[in-house]
Parts: structure tokens; C-alpha cells; sequence
């Protein structure tokens, strides 16, 4: 994260592929996270291809954490945790702000 180290903030990258997070890590990540749950979930080809409604996400964390345990390339990135709080990095200028 170019953001992080341009402030000098100690930071771990998950490589989320390789180590996908488990469902107990994202319902914690949907605990703390400030922007609509629904943002989590990538509303990419791979969403349009699974015929995925993305209503079906609004305001329903399970929802999210469900269909991110089976399609671990739907997680939105990078996703930042601070504490108790967590965000999505997007807009990138979002980063600084979070992190300071």
C-alpha cells in the first residue's frame, strides 16, 4: 500500500487469494465496517457471470459474508483496518484520511 508507506505506517497486506479471510474474519470485518456492507461485494464480470443480484446484498451482512466465503475474488480492495473500524480504500484519497 504506496498510501501507507508514503505516511510511515506500519501496515500488513493480506494477500487475499493465497490466504482468503474465513467467515469469522469477515463477519468481524462487516462489524467494523463504515461504508454500506453491500460495498464489499465486487459487482464485476464474475458477479454478473453467478447472476448475482446485487439488492440481494443491501443492508444484509450474512448475505455479504456468505457469498464472500464462496467467491473470495468478490471482496472489494483493499480494505483497511484500524482498530475497530475498517473501510474500503476507494477512492484512494480515502486512504490518508483513515489512516492519520
Amino acid at each position: 500500500m504506496a498510501v501507507a508507506k508514503e505516511l510511515g505506517v506500519d501496515h500488513d497486506v493480506v494477500l487475499y487469494i493465497k490466504t482468503p479471510p474465513d467467515e469469522a474474519t469477515l463477519t468481524h470485518l462487516v462489524d467494523a465496517l463504515e461504508d454500506p456492507v453491500e460495498d464489499l461485494v465486487r459487482k464485476d464480470s464474475k458477479f454478473k457471470k453467478l447472476e448475482l443480484n446485487p439488492d440481494d446484498f443491501v443492508n444484509n451482512p450474512k448475505a455479504v459474508v456468505d457469498i464472500l466465503v464462496k467467491h473470495k475474488q468478490l471482496l472489494q480492495r483493499p480494505i483497511l483496518v484500524k482498530g475497530n473500524k475498517a473501510i474500503i480504500g476507494r477512492p484512494k484519497a480515502r486512504i490518508a484520511e483513515f489512516l492519520t
